[in-house]
């Protein structure tokens, strides 16, 4: 029987994204998002700093030099054709101190010479410098594009129909650098019912994202050859002990949906799933028995064994990473309470695919507005549902 692979996303075209993800690194990693204005502003407002300085000093005090520091400031931010520009309306600001602080006749006109050959080589510096910046942003920019483009590669994006589930996910990295991050996650429809896999490699970084590809490479290996959940978990524990360091792990959620009004769970060390009702009620699915993570299996005798819990057509799963659970924010630093805040924002994702979406953007909003508006950890959101069949 011939199977269709259905975690495979629609093709996003990855020839036209590259470029524009790599430009959209530049501007954010050389600040060019921002207004020239706004770039410019630390330098103008030194220009008209040392102005004001060197007037309410009278003209006892020649404070002028100073504007030196215009051209350091602007090469942190402008490029080098701005940082000119800038840089001419300070020499112009130096020349009309000088002028007010009547340092021009012959006795000091050493001060002023001295002070504008310096604002000059200050200033053929800082926009070698500031040239230098932009190359430097734009090699970031192309490493970031090429590492968000692994990233997406390995972690392709399930369609929002896989089987009989519906799904809705959102997964955020915190390594801003490389756009990449360890958290995982894949849905694959088997002639074993429809198997999710949620997983936190240990660490961040490319280590984490070459141990995520092999427990992922593992599992949609195993997922459609294994009969049992326990079995597929050994396959991928045995890829990792061949393919991975010791001492790294992962933690890991198997659940598969096979018969309609139950799922099968297999807990190895992850954050437990919440079932959220049609009524909003949440109920954790802790696991009774939970084993050990993925690449620490052989520490224990035995084997993991997998837990039956209702789920409804009205229901909708939670899964989620511990960057959603361990994000801290409030006054006191407190933990995110999903449990306590997804009832109201997710009941009502059973009853469509567009209410599912939302539901999960609705979540991921409130952990953003928990957290302050940022997160210190990768983090998965995926919302599962599974409506009757017609």
């Amino acid at each position: 029987m011939h199977l269709r692979r259905r975690d495979r996303g629609p093709d996003t075209g990855s020839r036209e994204l590259a470029p524009d993800r790599r430009r959209n690194a530049l501007l954010a990693a050389d600040l060019q998002d921002l207004s020239f204005l706004r770039r410019a502003a630390p330098a103008l407002l030194a220009v008209l700093g040392v102005g004001l300085a060197d007037y309410v000093a009278g003209q006892e005090r020649y404070l002028a030099p100073l504007m030196v520091v215009v051209p350091s400031i602007a090469a942190l931010t402008l490029r080098p054709r701005e940082l000119l520009l800038v840089c001419l309306l300070g020499l112009i600001a130096l020349l009309g101190l000088s002028y007010h602080d009547e340092v021009a006749d012959f006795n000091d006109s050493r001060f002023l010479y001295g002070a504008m050959v310096s604002y000059v080589a200050v200033t053929a510096f800082s926009a070698w410098v500031a040239e230098l910046r932009m190359r430097r942003a734009a090699a970031f920019a192309a490493v970031s594009s090429v590492a968000e483009a692994a990233q997406r590669a390995l972690l392709r994006q399930p369609e929002p129909v896989v089987g009989p589930l519906r799904l809705a996910a959102r997964y955020v990295s915190a390594a801003d650098a490389a756009r990449i991050g360890g958290d995982l996650y894949s849905v694959l429809d088997t002639p074993h019912g429809t198997r999710v896999l949620v997983g936190d490699v240990r660490g961040k970084g490319l280590g984490a994202v070459q141990t995520a590809a092999v427990v992922l490479g593992a599992f949609r290996e195993a997922a459609y050859d294994e009969p049992r959940l326990s079995a597929v978990a050994a396959r991928i524990e045995a890829s990792m002990h061949r393919h991975v360091p010791d001492g790294e792990f992962t933690t890991a959620l198997f659940a598969e949906f096979r018969e309609p009004g139950r799922i099968e769970l297999l807990h190895l060390g992850h954050v437990p799933p919440i079932r959220v009702g049609a009524d909003g009620r949440t109920e954790n699915l802790e696991a009774a028995d939970p084993w050990l993570p993925l690449g620490l299996g052989h520490l224990a005798p035995g084997e993991p064994c997998p837990v039956t819990v209702p789920f409804g057509p009205q229901d909708v799963l939670v899964l989620c990473t511990d960057g959603v659970v361990e994000a801290k924010g409030g006054p006191g630093g407190e933990f995110y309470p999903l449990a306590d805040r997804a009832g109201p924002l997710v009941h009502d994702g059973w009853r469509s695919l567009a209410e599912l979406d939302a539901a999960v953007g609705r979540l991921y909003g409130d952990l953003l507005g928990h957290a302050g508006g940022a997160l210190g950890d990768d983090a998965l959101l995926l919302l599962v549902s599974r409506p009757e069949a017609v």
